[in-house]
């Protein structure tokens, strides 16, 4: 059975920082990308950043210069480190895993599913 859980969350103030971490647990699990995603009281889930199976990025402009995603496949880690927050990033963020079972993360050749955690829960507040 996958799990992805999510950690780092809290409550800090306008202009620092926070580091989430994300870990992928099962047996024969490989992690192939992974994407966080947040949730705002009344508005839809969003995009926030992702990493690929090579390593390559993507952020979405609220972010761009703010954050940044990494991950350690190896341990099946990923994190996303979170400077100068303000009040509008307030929100519950998500880990998503994308996952391949029982065989090597070869880039290139797809993942078998992907998996949600249950988030952490990020408040800026001054």
């Amino acid at each position: 059975q996958v799990q992805v859980v999510e950690s780092g969350g809290g409550v800090v103030r306008p202009g620092e920082s926070l580091r989430l971490s994300c870990a992928v647990s099962g047996s024969g699990v490989g992690l192939y990308a992974m994407s966080w995603h947040r949730q705002s009281p009344g508005k839809r889930r969003e995009l926030v950043a992702r990493i690929l199976c090579g390593g390559d990025t993507r952020y979405a402009d609220f972010v761009k210069g703010r954050f940044t995603i990494s991950r350690d496949g190896a341990n099946k880690m990923g994190y996303l480190h979170m400077d100068n927050l303000t009040s509008e990033d307030t929100a519950v963020y998500f880990c998503n895993a994308d996952v391949v079972v029982s065989r090597p993360v070869v880039c290139g050749e797809g993942f078998e599913e992907d998996y949600w955690g249950q988030g952490t829960q990020v408040t800026v507040s001054a």
